[in-house]
């Protein structure tokens, strides 16, 4: 082999590998990219117990079950399925049943979805794209959930600390 010849193949040699490399990161983080998961995807990609993500969706009215040393329960819905949630800690002031929200956590063994920090919305009438889709498809869409959200701004959440996610300290 000549010196251009050797130079090829490290090169090439070292693109393939950088390419695998890519691939695998890519591949890893597939999930990971969705800011979060409706009760339904939860279902559909039957997620194993203590696998952390993100669950989002809206506060099933009537649900909402408060324990002893502030624990809650209630369940987290998208229209189509419902996934119960048991937290610990004190929650957002904008939190209430009928409300979006999205918690951070893993499912336990039974099937019950322990958050860690529960997020919900400034606004009641902005929800997010995929939430509204899923509403529009199912005939539960109605036309003044976008009204007052025109203005151009997307609310912030708030963390269970009621500061603004993104918040300096």
């Amino acid at each position: 082999m000549t010196r251009k010849q050797r130079r090829m193949t490290i090169i090439g040699g070292s693109l393939a590998v950088l390419a695998l490399a890519a691939a695998l990161v890519l591949n890893a983080l597939r999930d990971s990219i969705v800011f979060f998961s409706t009760p339904t995807m939860v279902a559909e990609k039957h997620v194993g117990p203590g696998k952390r993500f993100r669950l989002g969706g809206l506060v099933q009215p009537g649900s909402l079950q408060r324990g002893d040393n502030l624990a809650v329960t209630f369940e987290v819905a998208d229209g189509n399925a419902k996934l119960p949630v048991a937290y610990k800690g004190i929650l957002p002031d904008l939190f209430r049943e009928g409300q979006g929200v999205v918690a951070e956590g893993a499912l336990d063994a039974n099937g019950v979805f322990k958050a860690d920090t529960v997020l919900a919305k400034h606004d009641e009438t902005y929800m997010p794209k995929d939430v509204a889709d899923a509403l529009k498809k199912q005939g539960h869409w109605k036309d003044d959930y976008g009204g007052k959200a025109s203005g151009g701004s997307k609310p912030a959440a708030t963390t269970a600390q009621g500061n603004p996610q993104g918040a300096v300290r």
